[in-house]
């Protein structure tokens, strides 16, 4: 993989923080020079300064996890630019068994699997956007898509292409054809560059809760092969598939080291610790991390620190066991909402069952433009849902779609949404 062709003249030009990179070193010194060493080196506070000195936090089943003294201080202090090794370590493990990518052994230089920790996926996709993307770039993606990720792409100045697709994810075939258009390579008009990379949430979509099927990536991996661009597997509802086995996923097809790919806690332990990771080649996952280096520092060490005692006391099996009773939880929560729809929005509305994630994207018939009906009728029924247009880069274009999410109400409260819902569909038919 020639990965200078992807990565734009702003990332390449990134050096090493001496500071960053100085800071690591001795911390690694320290923890194994003799007591006679005298450090004047890191400009780190002294963390007996730090007024919290210990937690205990009680997690599920009454058990608990414990931040001693010591590990309080460690915590509380600056780490790696890349993540806490110890988690690090935990996280690749997981990977391998989840993926098993086929660039584990790769060298370095040719694509090896690395990867970093991230304040949330959404700081590592932001980073990963502004490593690859020079103003005129031609990208491709398919709409409706989470309205975060147009925001970050915009500003950018890159050309968004729109790949069809439907319940089932991207269509290959619309792929095919639309790069036909282009030639294999690089071109000196930006016009004419082909595509840098493919950008898709492959389950549970966010909002249409579409999922790719496993034989569509084959066929997409493949023309990424033929087309020479990146995929960016941006997953956050990976562990929220309903069905089992779960799909494949584009990292474990990854042969090319082609692949970046975004995973989050946000889920399934916690959104607000803000702990996500990056999984990739390493010449791409080293960008990253010195984009890090100069913006974030590092991602939060006392957030690390509660995830890695967490998944150090449950193990791999105890972390997989936790997922699966998540989602079993959201599986009931989604066929509650279906049970509301099918009762109320029968013959006024059209959707799909969702097999992965959070949403359930509901098409209202006979009314073109539903974001008056959305926004503001049903607001004043005391109904909060998200109108389609929200979600396509031309957000003023009518749209007869919205979002409703089903992670956190009651069956009760569903059945009375949609009741109410229903009346103002009739209402403005």
């Amino acid at each position: 993989m020639n990965y200078a062709r992807f990565i734009n003249a702003r990332s390449a030009a990134r050096k090493p923080s001496p500071i960053r990179v100085m800071g690591e070193t001795w911390a690694d010194i320290t923890n194994r020079a003799p007591k006679s060493l005298i450090s004047l080196a890191a400009g780190y506070p002294n963390p007996n300064m730090f007024p919290f000195k210990s937690a205990v936090i009680t997690v599920e089943n009454g058990t608990s996890i414990r931040l001693g003294e010591e590990l309080m201080k460690e915590a509380l202090q600056y780490s790696s630019s890349s993540g806490v090794p110890k988690l690090l370590s935990w996280l690749k493990q997981l990977q391998i068994k989840l993926h098993n990518p086929p660039t584990i052994h790769y060298p370095p230089s040719q694509g090896q699997m690395d990867i970093c920790i991230t304040s949330g996926c959404q700081e590592g996709l932001s980073k990963i956007f502004e490593m690859l993307i020079d103003p005129g770039d031609n990208i491709l993606l398919n709409e409706p898509v989470y309205a975060t990720t147009i925001q970050a792409l915009l500003p950018l100045g890159c050309n968004i292409i729109n790949v069809p697709s439907d319940r089932h994810g991207i269509i290959p075939d619309s792929l095919t054809e639309i790069l036909c258009k282009w030639k294999q390579g690089d071109s000196k008009d930006p016009k004419k560059k082909s595509p840098k990379f493919l950008y898709t949430v492959p389950n549970g979509n966010n909002p249409t809760g579409n999922s790719l099927t496993g034989d569509r990536k084959k066929e997409i991996y493949e023309l990424a092969r033929k087309y020479d661009f990146l995929i960016v597997e941006d997953d956050p509802y990976y562990f929220l598939q309903f069905n089992k086995p779960w799909e494949p996923t584009f990292l474990s097809m990854d042969v090319d080291g082609r692949v970046i790919r975004a995973d989050t806690f946000s889920k399934i332990l916690s959104s607000g610790l803000r702990v996500g990771f990056i999984t990739g080649p390493k010449p791409l996952i080293d960008r990253i991390v010195l984009h890090m280096q100069v913006s974030t520092l590092h991602p939060c060490t006392l957030s690390q620190f509660m995830m890695l005692q967490l998944l150090q006391q449950w193990g791999e099996e105890g972390f997989l066991a936790h997922v699966h009773r998540v989602t079993d939880f959201y599986r009931d929560q989604r066929d509650a909402m279906l049970a509301a729809a099918d009762k109320w929005l029968t013959g006024l509305a059209e959707w799909n069952v969702p097999i992965a994630g959070m949403f359930l994207w509901v098409k209202i018939k006979g009314i073109p433009n539903v974001e008056q009906l959305i926004k503001e009728e049903a607001l004043k029924k005391e109904v909060l849902m998200v109108p389609g247009n929200s979600f396509y880069i031309n957000s003023s274009a009518p749209s007869p779609y919205f979002r409703a999410c089903y992670s956190w109400v009651s069956p009760e409260k569903m059945d009375v949404a949609f009741q109410r819902l229903a009346q103002l569909i009739k209402e403005n038919l």
